[in-house]
């Protein structure tokens, strides 16, 4: 599970103020819409167009596998999904769907809050990946707003591989890609492993077990 520790900079009143502030994933979608409509060709938002064909196909396509609706069916305690996200990114691209798909169909077990990092820095920054402010990054907190896991950028594998061909020069331009070719030949299988981990620690801990 690509999970790391939190420098714990903040409380659950902290969590709580930021989940509150989060967008469910029909504005988030929304905004993508918008943002890819401008047809802008430079800069971040140049990788929006595609990032919304990304999306748009996993709605469609992805199904959740039966491990996980098991997962869902066993939790005890509902949850909060609050995930650090920006529509330029590959990786929400790729993850986003598949969360907002199980919280959809978990009968609000899962409640999911999508929040923007470059509008709320010291969140991501209290969950840096090594000194990276990587997203997406799901921050998964009890109904007191209190921490129960960590997850992202991607997947571990994901995570090796891109790390693997940014030391190779003649790959380093080239590791977008072939990302996503992993993204598409794993068919989500990963990122369900670590979200049924993630579900099953959360699901398991009382409301009242961190201070």
């Amino acid at each position: 599970m690509s999970e790391v520790k939190s420098i714990h900079q903040l409380s659950k009143f902290d969590y709580k103020e930021y989940f509150e502030k989060g967008v469910d994933f029909e504005t988030y979608l929304a905004k993508m819409e918008e943002e890819a409509a401008l047809k802008v060709t430079e800069g971040l938002l140049a990788y929006v167009p595609m990032n919304l064909q990304r999306v748009t196909r996993i709605i469609k396509t992805y199904q959740v596998s039966s491990e996980l609706i098991s997962a869902i069916n066993q939790i005890q305690h509902k949850i909060n999904w609050l995930v650090i996200t920006e529509n330029w990114c590959g990786d929400a691209a790729q993850i986003v769907p598949v969360m907002h798909k199980i919280a959809s169909i978990s009968e609000g077990k899962i409640n999911l809050r999508l929040i923007y990092r470059d509008e709320h820095l010291p969140l991501i920054d209290a969950h840096l990946t090594g000194t990276s402010r990587s997203i997406p990054k799901l921050i998964q907190i009890d109904t007191h707003f209190n921490l129960t896991a960590i997850w992202g950028p991607r997947p571990n594998e994901a995570q090796q591989l891109v790390l693997d061909l940014k030391k190779n020069p003649a790959m380093a331009d080239k590791y977008s890609e072939e990302l996503h070719k992993w993204y598409a030949q794993n068919k989500q299988a990963f990122i369900e492993r670590d979200l049924i981990k993630a579900i099953q620690k959360g699901s398991a801990l009382c409301a009242d077990c961190f201070i």
